[in-house]
C-alpha cells in the first residue's frame, strides 16, 4: 500500500480519483490547492502525487517545479489542457506522466500503480550498470556521473536503465513508449522530452550527444563509452 496525494480544486474530481485509488489498496490524502499540497509532501510519507494543472493561486506547473526541487517523488499531472505543447511543458518541468481530462479513473489508477512499481519493491542482490564514468545502482535507485550523484525522475531513471541494458540497439519512440512506459498507445512526444532531459544530465555536451544518440529515421540508441587502452 502506498500513500497518494491527490491535488485538485474540484471536490468531485478528487473524490472520484481517490475512490479508485483506495479501491486498489492505497492510502489517499487530498488537497485543494498548491500550497497545501507542498505542505503535505514536506511533512513526509507521500509516495506519489496526482496533480491538477489548473489550481487556484499556485498552479500545478509551479507546484510540480517545487516538488521536483524537493526530490524525485513520482508526479502524474492531470489537466484539461490537452495540447501537445502543454503536455511537453509539464514533462519538461519533471512530471513522470501526463493524463488529460476527461480521463478514465481506472486508467489513471493503473498509471499511478505503474510509476509506483518502478520505485518500490526492489530486493535481492545489488544490480549495477556501468558505462564509463556513469554508474547506475538499480537496487538503490542511484545514478552517479564522475562520482557525483545525478537527480533523475522515475521515468528518466527507467529510460536510462533500459537503454544501458540494451546498448547498441536502436529503438523507435513507439518501442520505447511500450518498453519503458508500458503503453501500447500514447503521445510519443513524451519520449522526446525525456530523452532531451536525460541528455542534459548524462551527456558531456547535450547539444552534441555521444551517449544517447539519435538514429535518424529510427529513434535512439545508447552508445557505450570507449574504454581507454
Amino acid at each position: 500500500m502506498a500513500r497518494i496525494l491527490v491535488v485538485d480544486d474540484h471536490l468531485p474530481v478528487r473524490e472520484v480519483v481517490s475512490s479508485y485509488l483506495r479501491a486498489r489498496g492505497h492510502d489517499v490524502a487530498e488537497s485543494g490547492d498548491g500550497l497545501d499540497a507542498l505542505r503535505v509532501v514536506r511533512s513526509g510519507g507521500v509516495d506519489a502525487v496526482v496533480l491538477d494543472v489548473m489550481l487556484p493561486g499556485l498552479d500545478g506547473r509551479e507546484v510540480c517545479r517545487r516538488l521536483r526541487a524537493i526530490g524525485d517523488i513520482p508526479i502524474i499531472m492531470l489537466t484539461a489542457l490537452g495540447g501537445e505543447a502543454d503536455r511537453v511543458h509539464g514533462l519538461e518541468l519533471g512530471a513522470d506522466d501526463y493524463v488529460g481530462k476527461p480521463f478514465s479513473p481506472r486508467e489513471l489508477a493503473l498509471r499511478v500503480d505503474s510509476v509506483l512499481r518502478r520505485t518500490t519493491g526492489r530486493s535481492g542482490e545489488p544490480e549495477i550498470l556501468c558505462d564509463g564514468d556513469l554508474l547506475v545502482d538499480v537496487t538503490r535507485h542511484v545514478v552517479t556521473r564522475g562520482g557525483a550523484e545525478i537527480a533523475l525522475t522515475v521515468r528518466e531513471f527507467d529510460l536510462l536503465r533500459f537503454l544501458l541494458s540494451h546498448t547498441d540497439t536502436a529503438y523507435s519512440r513507439e518501442q520505447l513508449l511500450e518498453q519503458v512506459w508500458g503503453w501500447s498507445v500514447g503521445d510519443q512526444s513524451t519520449v522526446t522530452v525525456h530523452v532531451r532531459r536525460l541528455r542534459e544530465k548524462v551527456e558531456p555536451d547535450p547539444r552534441r550527444p555521444v551517449r544517447l544518440v539519435t538514429v535518424w529515421g529510427v529513434g535512439y540508441r545508447w552508445e557505450p563509452a570507449v574504454e581507454a587502452s
